[in-house]
């Protein structure tokens, strides 16, 4: 796709015009030639997310928390309504007074929505104090780990036999870690109380990038440690005999962060022809990049009873989940432990510590209310996810500014837009999620900066765990619309899966694989070139 337009420096061309017109004697040898600079074609644009976009959000804390501004009456009524469950935090069963928000857990993350995206952005990111060496994850993390079983050869094929490709569950835990409990979550609670599957641990290893120039830019990357896993209390990966089944050689594990929710009924109206025009699995046109698409079981299509319940992954940082209602629903049931009419078990059900907790207290929290329905409502389900899906995407800042100007002429230069796709128009008809479409998301030429697509990115940012067809090295490109006011939303926040990067030049230098040579090119430009790339990124 040409991305680029033509501005001459249109003053300079007048000059010259004008003193041919004055006369002289014709001979134009000598005659200066007008230098003409070629930008890309979205240099000059604001409204990033079409009619949805919102104008209002320049310097905002609740910059990613606007209702897309072509909603209906009803669509803006419904919005709303998912915004306040949104918030909603959710306790332990029973509650009398608000059985609505009970069911929490009984192992969890988190208990609402917003603690893992904050004010509808990215979480915050744990920071050491000066005399810590790590840190354990408490209820103010918004980070948590997923986990796995190495497979004993790479899955390239799903099918229904190898649960398509799906993370091979860690025995009696799961595919995600959770590390907080209720009070009696676990056996030993009376020593652990409020401790979920297992206790985690983060601290940073840190190494220093030097550019010719001989600016230095410190990187650090964080480690994680897993203790006093509940199958094996106090036990370490240090003991002298590990029985845990989590802290066994062959389990991955690798960090995950909260994603800005914004712009995400938009991504998922792409049309999926036009994500997979850009697949290039065998680099065939050798610009060193070859997107893959991420072929992901389905569970609204198990749902409705399709034979091959598998979709194009959109969402997640390995795009390991195919709409927004899997991805919502998903967490909710995942990450609070609130069970819902898309996944009306427990994500721990049928383990030694759910099946214990439940004998224990009673069977009190089965994952089911007072009438034998899921913890959460169709209704509380459902507005929800239309929430997420009719997030205002916001608009560009700055776009006249000479640095930012030249910043996108340089992101154009380096190839960034090799895996950051500028620009798709979403479709006009048809479902999102199994469900009709908004008409506020049809027909929108949109701006995400992104293919959608699985990118290897090096070794520097693998976590060596497999998520379908995704391997351990790729990533899905993120979108970086809205990326200007991710630290004005929360100062707090963290750029890349894991939030190691504190700035968006951090970001970049961390960008390895095949994204290896746009780096390095990054780093062969001058200081103020690099100052110009950094605020055009700011402009989206």
């Amino acid at each position: 796709m040409n991305h680029f337009s033509k501005q001459p420096y249109f003053l300079l061309a007048l000059m010259g015009l004008t003193l041919t017109a004055c006369g002289g004697s014709g001979d134009d040898s000598g005659a200066p030639t007008t230098p003409t600079v070629s930008y890309p074609s979205y240099t000059d644009v604001i409204a990033l997310g079409g009619d949805t976009t919102t104008f209002d959000a320049s310097n905002s804390g609740h910059g990613f928390s606007t209702p897309s501004l072509n909603l209906t009456e009803d669509e803006l009524a419904l919005h709303l309504e998912g915004d306040a469950n949104f918030e909603a935090s959710f306790t332990t069963a029973p509650n009398s007074e608000h059985p609505e928000l009970d069911g929490l857990g009984p192992v969890f993350n988190n208990a609402d929505c917003n603690s893992c995206h904050q004010r509808d952005g990215r979480n915050s990111t744990p920071f050491l104090a000066a005399d810590q060496t790590r840190v354990k994850l408490d209820s103010s993390a918004g980070i948590f780990l997923r986990i796995s079983k190495a497979a004993d050869h790479p899955c390239t094929v799903g099918s229904a036999d190898n649960q398509y490709c799906a993370p091979i569950k860690v025995p009696d835990f799961g595919d995600q870690l959770f590390h907080r409990g209720v009070l009696k979550a676990r056996a030993d609670w009376q020593d652990n109380a409020f401790v979920g599957q297992a206790d985690v641990y983060l601290s940073y290893e840190r190494h220093d990038v030097t550019y010719a120039d001989g600016v230095v830019v410190s990187l650090k990357k964080p480690i994680f440690e897993v203790e006093n896993p509940y199958d094996a209390p106090g036990e370490t990966k240090q003991s002298t005999n590990v029985t845990s089944n989590l802290l066994q050689d062959d389990v991955l594990m690798g960090w995950r962060n909260g994603m800005p929710v914004f712009g995400l009924g938009l991504l998922e109206a792409i049309p999926e022809a036009s994500i997979l025009a850009n697949v290039d699995a065998e680099d065939s046109n050798n610009d060193g990049i070859s997107g893959r698409a991420n072929w992901v079981f389905d569970a609204v299509k198990a749902q409705q009873g399709d034979e091959n319940p598998v979709s194009l992954g959109r969402f997640g940082w390995k795009a390991n989940t195919p709409s927004v209602r899997v991805q919502s629903l998903g967490a909710l049931r995942g990450d609070i432990g609130i069970t819902n009419p898309l996944f009306p078990d427990e994500s721990v059900v049928g383990t030694s510590l759910h099946d214990s907790y439940l004998t224990r207290t009673g069977f009190i929290d089965t994952g089911e209310d007072a009438n034998g329905e899921p913890e959460a409502s169709a209704a509380f389900s459902d507005s929800v996810v239309f929430y997420a899906e009719t997030l205002a995407v916001p608009a560009r800042r700055n776009v006249d500014d000479s640095d930012v100007r030249e910043g996108a002429r340089l992101f154009e230069q380096l190839n960034c837009s090799g895996c950051h796709t500028p620009s798709f128009v979403t479709k006009t008809s048809g479902d999102i999620g199994g469900l009709p479409m908004s008409d506020s998301l049809k027909g929108q030429t949109i701006y995400p900066f992104s293919d959608m697509l699985l990118h290897d990115m090096g070794e520097g940012l693998a976590d060596g765990r497999p998520d379908f067809l995704a391997d351990g090295n790729e990533w899905r490109t993120r979108p970086l619309w809205g990326i200007g006011l991710t630290q004005t939303v929360n100062p707090q926040a963290g750029f890349l899966h894991d939030g190691r990067a504190t700035t968006l030049e951090e970001a970049i230098l961390w960008h390895g694989g095949e994204a290896q040579q746009s780096t390095d090119d990054f780093m062969a430009l001058s200081q103020d070139e690099r100052n110009q790339v950094i605020v055009f990124l700011r402009s989206l």
